[in-house]
Formats: C-alpha cells, sequence, structure tokens
C-alpha cells in the first residue's frame, strides 16, 4: 500500500508529516519523504526520508484535487531560483 500523501509519524522519533515522494531500491528498501508543515514562522522545514516500516498512518493527508488548479503528476510552471 503506498503512503503518498498521508499524514505519517516515525515510530521511533515521532516526526510528522505528509508523505510526498516515494524511494524503491533495488535491494528491496523502500523510502518516504515527509514533509512536515510549515513553522510558526512562515518557514518551511526540510523534509526526512525514513523506510516504510518505521511510518504509521495518521491522517488521510492531502489530496490534489481539494487544491484550486492542481493536477496529479508534476508541475510544469517556471519555479525562480532561490
Amino acid at each position: 500500500m503506498s503512503l503518498m500523501g498521508k499524514n505519517c509519524k516515525d515510530k521511533i522519533t515521532g516526526f510528522k508529516g505528509v508523505a510526498t515522494s516515494e524511494h524503491r531500491y533495488l535491494t528491496g528498501c523502500t523510502q518516504y519523504a515527509l514533509q512536515p508543515e510549515i513553522d510558526k514562522d512562515g518557514k518551511v522545514p526540510e523534509r526526512e526520508f525514513f523506510d516504510e516500516g518505521r511510518l504509521e498512518v495518521i491522517g488521510d493527508g492531502f489530496n490534489p484535487e481539494q487544491v484550486a488548479g492542481s493536477k496529479p503528476g508534476c508541475d510544469s510552471r517556471e519555479r525562480p531560483n532561490n
């Protein structure tokens, strides 16, 4: 079962975030990147990567259809360089 878009928590560290990418390795390991919420100062925290077995689903998370103008897949708009 894919965890993509789900709110997840690492069972060991307690780190929480939305699973924004899935990485499958030749060795059979699957990892997910968890993106935490924006902090109280409006800064976007760094995402962290966790093995699938360490994660538990704690909520439904993100549904791209709920965001106006979004669609599944890559966003082709140009982004500013920071």
